[in-house]
C-alpha cells in the first residue's frame, strides 16, 4: 500500500516519515509550528528520556549533548542548535556517519566543535574506538593526529 502524500516542509532539514505517512517527526527543534501531525522538540529536551542524554557545557556559551536515544550529537550556542553529528555505537566501534551544521550558522567552525566534543567524550569513556564514515570527521583527524590512535584499524 503506498503511502499517502504528506505534509512538505522544504526548511526542516532532520525529517523522516514515519508510520506511513501519517506522522512527520522532526527532530532537532528546527520546526517551531504546533501540529498534530509534528513532533518538536526544544532545547530543553521537553518530552525527551532524559535520562540516556549526556550534556556538557563547553567555553563560549555552547552546550553538547549526547542524545544516545537519538544516536547523535548536537551542538547548542546561546540555545539554538547550530551543529549536529549522528553516530552508530556497535559497543566496540562508534562509528561517526554524519556532520551537519544548520545553513544559517556555517562557516563559524561548529562541525569542528561538535567532532572535538564528541571526540573527548568517547576518549573519556575509554571503551570504544572510533570508525571516521564521514568525510568531515576522517579530514578533522588529519588535522588532528594526537586523536590518531583513537581510530580503528581496518
Amino acid at each position: 500500500m503506498p503511502t499517502r502524500p504528506g505534509i512538505i516542509i522544504p526548511a526542516v532539514l532532520f525529517a523522516s516519515w514515519a508510520d506511513k505517512g501519517l506522522a512527520l517527526v522532526v527532530m532537532g527543534g528546527l520546526c517551531r509550528i504546533v501540529s498534530a501531525r509534528v513532533k518538536t522538540t526544544t532545547p530543553s529536551h521537553g518530552g525527551r528520556n532524559v535520562e540516556g542524554m549526556t550534556t556538557s557545557t563547553l567555553a563560549s556559551g555552547f552546550l553538547l549533548t549526547d542524545e544516545k536515544d537519538a544516536s547523535r550529537y548536537t551542538l547548542h550556542r546561546d540555545g539554538n542548535l547550530v551543529s549536529v553529528l549522528d553516530y552508530r555505537d556497535d559497543g566496540r566501534t562508534v562509528a561517526l556517519t554524519r556532520a551537519f551544521t544548520v545553513p544559517t550558522f556555517r562557516g563559524h567552525g561548529y562541525a569542528g566543535v561538535v567532532v572535538e566534543g564528541a571526540v573527548a567524550d568517547i576518549i573519556t569513556r575509554g571503551d570504544r574506538k572510533v570508525d571516521a564514515v564521514c568525510w568531515y570527521v576522517a579530514d578533522w583527524f588529519d588535522a588532528h593526529p594526537e586523536h590518531a590512535g583513537l581510530l580503528r584499524v581496518r
